[in-house]
């Protein structure tokens, strides 16, 4: 059975399309996989058909399921089911989601904890929403450098369980400071007479309690791990950090990025999740900014429109002109952006960036230019549009106009972002909609402003 048909099962209320987790593994589904058979269904039938899981299975998905609904569930089941699935999580996982919990119903939640874990998840929120802590995992294998190696093994196999964090041993010393780390395999390939010392490297990249998030997933990419230790500033090893949570923080950074970008505050929710009049709100805040800056537009047309009402083949082309500066300064943004986030540039490179910003423009405005030079006299020679006996001038003028509107977009575009970084605003808010706003008022200048200079006597 697809997951399409467990879907329209699960629709009608009949749920034996779930099969259990921990059943024949040829029949069984990843909890990963699971968890996609609820995305599209309603709360209430998400809710009873995660209700007919095993407690074990509900433990296994819940960390898989979307955050609104990994609430919704917790609140509607039992609180003893609750507790149970609450503790049984992984730390990282456990922290995670009560992250996302605000007032009353964090203190609800935290009710449903144990004291021990309650403790743990109290400490991890006292640090910043960002920091590495929000996403520690306590749960790591330690071994000290005098055990041979088939003591260390004997030991990890009485105290630990198979999980992905086994991947890596941690060596420390009486106190529990950090002194290396040894993948499995190195347990494996060598003989089992050696001592932990004797097969440690002395290399281990470590980050720290407090490091941000965007620290420890730049060290992931920059050094091949798949688990890196966390320490405190006295080098305690405290948890370990894995991959498959740096690739949440990745796509989760990435996503605030893109909508902020395009022009939206960022959801709180995935989009198929986030409530009708929530996504207005998150949408209608900057279209009413962007809106209120493009009556600028109007403005600035008003106020030439006596070259307007002289010279009407001007306003043909105020579309042409004001695209050309939006969408240049679009890209301008984009690129620049992106480089930031990637630590490809800093703020410090800022001559860098607009020596070379003002040299692309003024090639792709020479470029533009001259596409839209070669349209008039085309279309003018052909007979396919009369621009007037001046049209050679008018020609020069989007030449130079376009020129100026493009330079003047990429150098918005792209300094933008680093004005907003040394403000300590998130770059991304410097969205696309916004420069080509903001360029599209000011191209309106530029563009009349260029014209009157060169139609002055003839045309104006």
């Amino acid at each position: 059975m697809n997951l399409k048909e467990i879907r329209k099962k699960l629709r009608k209320g009949d749920f034996s399309g779930l099969f259990k987790l921990n059943g024949n593994k040829k029949k069984s589904l990843h909890p990963a996989d699971v968890a996609q058979i609820f995305v599209p269904l309603p709360d209430e039938t998400s809710t009873h058909a995660f209700e007919a899981f095993s407690p074990e299975d509900q433990v296994q998905v819940f960390p898989y399921l979307q955050i609104a609904l990994q609430k919704n569930i917790i609140r509607n089941l039992s609180k003893e089911r609750a507790s149970l699935i609450l503790n049984e999580l992984r730390s990282d996982d456990r922290v995670m989601f009560y992250s996302h919990l605000k007032g009353v119903e964090l203190s609800n939640f935290l009710d449903l904890l144990n004291k021990i874990n309650k403790a743990s998840v109290h400490d991890a929120l006292g640090y910043p929403e960002n920091s590495v802590a929000r996403i520690l995992n306590t749960e790591f294998a330690s071994v000290e450098k005098e055990l041979t190696i088939a003591q260390a093994s004997e030991k990890l196999r009485k105290s630990h369980d198979d999980n992905e964090v086994m991947n890596v041993i941690y060596v420390v010393d009486k106190e529990g400071k950090l002194l290396d780390d040894i993948p499995v395999r190195r347990l494996v390939l060598n003989e089992q007479q050696k001592t932990i010392e004797e097969i440690m490297d002395g290399f281990v990249v470590t980050l720290n309690i407090a490091d941000s998030k965007d620290v420890a997933v730049a060290k992931f990419k920059e050094y091949d791990r798949v688990v890196l230790p966390v320490t405190n500033n006295d080098n305690l090893l405290l948890g370990v950090l894995t991959i498959d949570d740096a690739l949440d923080v990745a796509e989760q950074t990435d996503t605030a990025a893109i909508q902020k970008f395009g022009g939206v505050e960022e959801l709180d929710y995935p989009y198929v999740r986030t409530p009708f009049f929530s996504l207005i709100r998150k949408r209608a805040g900057w279209l009413i900014v962007l809106f209120l800056g493009e009556m600028l537009t109007a403005t600035a047309m008003g106020y030439f429109d006596k070259e307007i009402s002289k010279a009407v083949v001007l306003a043909l082309f105020v579309p042409l002109i004001i695209s050309s500066g939006g969408n240049s300064g679009s890209q301008a943004a984009t690129l620049i952006i992106r480089a930031m986030a990637l630590k490809e540039l800093s703020m410090k490179d800022w001559w860098y960036v607009m020596r070379r910003e003002i040299l692309s423009g003024l090639l792709l405005g020479v470029i533009l230019g001259s596409i839209g030079l070669l349209r008039i006299t085309i279309w003018q020679n052909l007979h396919w549009f009369d621009y007037g006996p001046q049209w050679l001038l008018v020609a020069v003028t989007i030449f130079f106009s376009l020129i100026g509107i493009v330079m003047w977009g990429t150098l918005s575009g792209s300094m933008i972002p680093i004005v907003l970084k040394r403000c300590k605003i998130d770059p991304a808010t410097s969205s696309a909609p916004f420069v080509a706003t903001l360029v599209d008022v000011t191209g309106l200048v530029i563009y009349f402003t260029i014209a009157a200079s060169i139609l002055k006597g003839t045309l104006l």
